[in-house]
């Protein structure tokens, strides 16, 4: 494949809905030293984001004897989603229009174990100083119509590299390993799928999300339930090594 000239990123393509615009403008932003840049600092931006949960997972293992995270991954979007997106929201394919439109060029998904756990991850980041909360969708208090449950937030933060500090912005998901269970094998059974009955499928699939919704709650209850079982007798146990001698004089 003949490698483009770094001059080709000043190119606006002109938008047109059409597979080989997308394969065109892939090739074309893949291939600048601009393009590449910018990705490596969102790459930078997740590795501060993830630093950061994982920092908080190792505190609050401490503190509650388990961790509340029990998974991150993490993910840039690739050149031909990229352009797609822009090309959907009616954008110019250029690499300003990346930084300027788009939001979710770097994400980072957190699986955490309870649904408490995923709020106070959520507040524990956004209350750090050097993170900016640009916008949160709470899809568990309000679920999509098709029944996906997750937090997501819109962050911005800053990276340091050896001329300047860039503000990048990274799309955090979080959700539990109930939710995430759903939201994979939900995806999993549509993607490149003709549907006949979709909408019975669809209805299925709701109550499927529906059950597990519950399920989540019903295991929050029960380790709540366990932990105030275990701080009762904890409390009993120090009060039996009191020595009460010294109340008494005889």
């Amino acid at each position: 494949m003949e490698e483009l000239e770094e001059n080709t990123i000043g190119t606006e393509l002109s938008v047109v809905n059409t597979d080989e615009l997308i394969k065109n403008s892939e090739i074309l932003i893949n291939h600048t030293l601009q393009f590449q840049e910018l990705m490596m600092m969102y790459d930078c931006a997740i590795k501060e984001v993830k630093t950061k949960l994982e920092v908080l997972n190792a505190e609050l293992s401490v503190r509650y004897k388990r961790n509340p995270i029990e998974f991150i991954s993490s993910r840039i979007k690739k050149p031909a989603s990229i352009a797609k997106k822009l090309q959907t929201k009616g954008k110019s394919i250029r690499i300003s229009e990346i930084e300027d439109t788009l939001s979710d060029v770097a994400g980072v998904r957190v699986i955490c174990s309870f649904i408490d756990d995923i709020y106070e991850i959520a507040s524990m980041l956004v209350r750090q100083d050097d993170i900016t909360l640009v916008k949160q969708k709470d899809y568990i208090n309000e679920p999509k119509p098709n029944g996906y449950r997750s937090l997501h937030l819109i962050i911005e933060i800053p990276v340091f590299f050896s001329d300047q500090k860039k503000m990048m912005k990274v799309e955090v998901q979080i959700r539990t390993i109930a939710m995430d269970f759903w939201a994979s094998l939900e995806h999993q059974l549509r993607y490149k799928h003709v549907i006949n009955d979709e909408e019975i499928i669809s209805k299925e699939l709701k109550e499927c999300a529906d059950d597990i919704a519950a399920t989540d709650i019903r295991m929050l209850n029960i380790r709540n339930k366990i932990q105030e079982s275990t701080n009762d007798e904890s409390i009993l146990d120090k009060m039996n090594k009191v020595d009460l001698s010294s109340f008494y004089s005889f």
